[in-house]
């Protein structure tokens, strides 16, 4: 019997996302950014985390949606990515959540773009889906990131 798995829930725009608890260090509200020049639009800067400088990535500019809201902060979900840590910049931080492996499906059609790219797959509600967040990719932004944006 498969083990129920725990995500952590956030929104970026009108998506609902969750990443696995096992992969979230911590979740903090807005901090202090130093710009990095010449760095892909998705990175937003770093951050320093109690003396370890992280990386601070944007999923509303990674996953090509709006910009945020002028005067609206993001919130940091700190994550462990298999190379390092780093801070996606999310709008707003949801529950931990708690759903049978066996009921997420693979990500639905409709999901165009990035996006898509960036879903390991969806989990059905009551009342709205949790798109599961696949940090390794959503974290890797490289140059042809910049290029692209």
């Amino acid at each position: 019997m498969n083990e129920s798995q725990r995500y952590c829930t956030f929104e970026v725009e009108d998506l609902f996302l969750g990443v696995e608890v096992s992969t979230v260090q911590e979740v903090i509200r807005h901090q202090q950014m130093t710009r990095i020049p010449l760095a892909p639009r998705a990175v937003e800067g770093l951050i320093n985390l109690r003396g370890k400088i992280v990386t601070a990535v944007d999923l509303r500019t990674r996953m090509q949606l709006g910009p945020r809201p002028e005067g609206s902060l993001p919130m940091n979900v700190v994550v462990h990515n298999g190379e390092g840590t780093v801070s996606l910049l999310v709008d707003r931080i949801g529950d931990v959540i708690e759903v049978e492996p066996a009921t997420v499906d693979a990500p639905p059609p409709t999901l165009q773009g990035r996006a898509r790219e960036l879903i390991r797959g969806v989990y059905k509600l009551d009342d709205r889906l949790l798109l599961i967040l696949d940090v390794g990719k959503a974290a890797a932004v490289g140059c042809a990131d910049a290029v692209a944006s």
